[in-house]
């Protein structure tokens, strides 16, 4: 076995990514149709390997939707409860400029970003209806494989 090697980042690089990052926040939300809505849906697919956060109207239809590698986030880093936290600003960001205050909540997943991302939304002051987890759970799951034989 050879020698296992391990990336140490400058502090240059550190702050170049952060920089990255906030642009890439900072980026202006055009939307298609400006539609003053009052109520949204906030739906959060969080994984292992990334966040999703997309936001509907009461119908359905996406207004607005944000990931951690659309942020700016790459590799291992989007998985983690900061990037979700990013991505949830980003899309409550639109959020205010759609004039939305009451939003339905749906989390779907297990990854660590679902709470960090709540609670953006939480702490940004909006009027949270309702929190709802329609994260997938299998009642009796697939057939298993069939016993081996040797």
């Amino acid at each position: 076995m050879g020698k296992k090697r391990v990336i140490e980042t400058t502090e240059k690089e550190l702050i170049a990514e952060t920089d990255k990052v906030a642009k890439k926040m900072k980026q202006d939300v055009s939307f298609k149709r400006q539609a003053t809505l009052q109520k949204g849906n906030v739906y959060i697919s969080s994984t292992y390997n990334n966040t999703i956060v997309s936001l509907t109207n009461l119908k359905g239809d996406v207004m607005h939707w944000a990931t951690a590698g659309n942020i700016g986030f790459k590799g291992t880093k989007k998985g983690t409860s900061f990037a979700g936290g990013k991505v949830a600003e980003a899309v409550a960001e639109a959020c205010d400029k759609l004039r939305i205050r009451s939003l339905h909540i749906f989390i779907k997943g297990v990854g660590s970003g679902r709470d960090s991302a709540l609670k953006v939304f939480s702490a940004k002051g909006f009027d949270i209806q309702s929190v709802k987890d329609i994260t997938p759970i299998p009642h009796n799951g697939c057939r298993p494989k069939k016993a081996r034989r040797v």
